[in-house]
C-alpha cells in the first residue's frame, strides 16, 4: 500500500445565519493506478468513516485538538484499510475502524459517549452487509465495551435483527463479549455537559458546543472489499440528557445504516428524529437503485432538499457499488476521512 498522506482541509470563510450546505463526492477514475489485489474485480477497495457532523467551524478546535482528531481518524482508516488490502471482507473492515473510534474518548460512541438523564451512558449500534441484506442492531447497551461487536453478533449469530437493553446484554454474555462497568465510559467533560443540560427541557446532540473543542459525535464506517461486497456500520451514545428510553436513528436499519450491493452503503449522523422520519440511508439507496441517480445526486437530494426542508441537520457517508464515495452534510462541518486504492487518503473537518 502506498504511504498515506493525510491532510486536514480547512477553510476560512464567513458563515451565514443559516447553515452552509456542503458535499464532497468522488467518482472512480478508471485511469487511476490501482493495487492489483484481484484482477477480476474492477471496483477499487474503498473505506470512508465519519466522527459526527455539526457546528464544526474553523477555529473551533485548537491546533493540538486538530492533531489529536486527525491522528485518531487516521488510525481508524488504517485499521479498516489493512483488512481490505489483506483481502479481508468489508464487514471486518468496518468493525476494525469503528472499534478504534469506540475506544477513543474523542467521539460519542463507546468510551466518551454522552450521558442520559439518569447520568449513565446508554449506547446504540448497527451494522448491515450488502451481499445478503443481513443486519444486526442493538440499543440501550450500558456495559458492552464495543457495541458494534454486539451488533455484528446479532447479525451473524442470531435469528434476529434488533435487540435491546438487558436482553441484548444477556445475549452478549453467551458469547463472552468484553464488558465494562458503566463508569468506564464516563469522562469528565461528559459529566459537565450533562450538568449544564439538567433542568432544561431541551434534548441536545453531542456536538452542541459547551466549550472550544467540546464537540464530539456519532461514528460510522462504510467499506467495499475486493469482492465488491459493501458493509456499513454506525455507533453512538445518542443525545445528551435523553429521557424515556429515547432511541435515535443510529441503530435503525434504513435510517442510520444501510447496505445493499445493488446500490450503496450509507452511515448517517445528525438529528436522529428527522433521519428516522425520512429513512435517510434507505432513501438514498433507493434513489440510486430505482431512479438511477448517482450517489452524489441521491445524497444531495436527501440531505440538502428533503432533510433541509424538514429543518433537520446532519450528514452521511457512502460508497456505491462502483466504488464512488461520498460525504454529504448540511452543517458547517463533519469529522470524516477516506482511503481508496490509487488515491491518497484524506482527513477533513471543515466545509467541503
Amino acid at each position: 500500500m502506498n504511504s498515506l498522506a493525510f491532510k486536514i482541509l480547512s477553510y476560512s470563510f464567513i458563515l451565514s445565519i443559516n447553515s452552509i450546505l456542503f458535499s464532497a463526492c468522488s467518482e472512480v477514475d478508471s485511469n487511476a493506478t490501482k493495487v492489483d489485489i484481484n484482477e477480476s474485480n474492477s471496483t477499487p477497495i474503498t473505506l470512508v468513516i465519519h466522527g459526527g457532523a455539526g457546528e464544526i467551524k474553523p477555529g473551533f478546535l485548537s491546533e493540538e485538538q486538530e492533531i489529536e482528531y486527525k491522528n485518531k481518524i487516521e488510525e481508524a482508516l488504517n485499521a479498516g484499510y489493512k483488512v481490505l488490502s489483506d483481502g479481508g471482507n468489508s464487514t471486518d473492515a468496518v468493525l476494525a475502524s469503528i472499534r478504534i473510534m469506540e475506544d477513543s474518548p474523542l467521539f460519542n460512541a463507546g468510551k466518551g459517549a454522552v450521558l442520559n438523564h439518569e447520568g449513565v451512558v446508554s449506547m446504540d449500534a448497527s451494522i448491515m452487509r450488502g451481499s445478503d441484506l443481513n443486519a444486526g442492531a442493538i440499543t440501550g447497551i450500558m456495559h458492552i465495551k464495543n457495541p458494534i461487536l454486539l451488533a455484528r453478533l446479532v447479525m451473524d449469530s442470531s435469528k434476529h435483527v434488533f435487540l435491546s437493553g438487558d436482553g441484548a446484554e444477556e445475549f452478549a454474555a453467551n458469547y463472552g463479549l468484553e464488558t465494562e462497568e458503566n463508569d468506564y465510559f464516563i469522562i469528565p467533560r461528559r459529566l459537565q455537559q450533562l450538568k449544564n443540560r439538567l433542568g432544561s427541557d431541551t434534548l441536545h446532540l453531542s456536538y452542541d458546543k459547551l466549550a472550544l473543542g467540546d464537540k464530539y459525535g456519532t461514528v460510522g464506517c462504510v467499506a467495499i472489499d475486493v469482492n465488491g461486497n459493501i458493509s456499513a456500520g454506525t455507533s453512538t451514545g445518542g443525545m445528551v440528557n435523553k429521557q424515556w428510553g429515547r432511541i435515535g436513528d443510529s441503530p435503525m436499519i434504513g435510517a442510520g445504516t444501510f447496505a445493499d450491493n445493488k446500490s450503496c452503503g450509507i452511515s448517517a449522523t445528525g438529528h436522529g428524529e428527522y433521519f428516522i422520519r425520512l429513512s435517510i440511508a434507505r432513501n438514498i439507496a433507493d434513489l440510486i437503485k430505482y431512479k438511477g441517480l448517482s450517489i452524489q445526486d441521491a445524497a444531495h437530494e436527501v440531505i440538502q432538499n428533503q432533510l433541509g426542508d424538514l429543518g433537520g441537520s446532519g450528514g452521511i457517508i457512502g460508497i456505491d457499488n462502483k466504488g464512488n464515495y461520498c460525504f454529504e452534510f448540511n452543517t458547517p462541518g463533519m469529522y470524516r476521512g477516506f482511503i481508496q486504492e490509487g488515491k491518497e487518503a484524506e482527513v477533513s473537518f471543515y466545509g467541503k
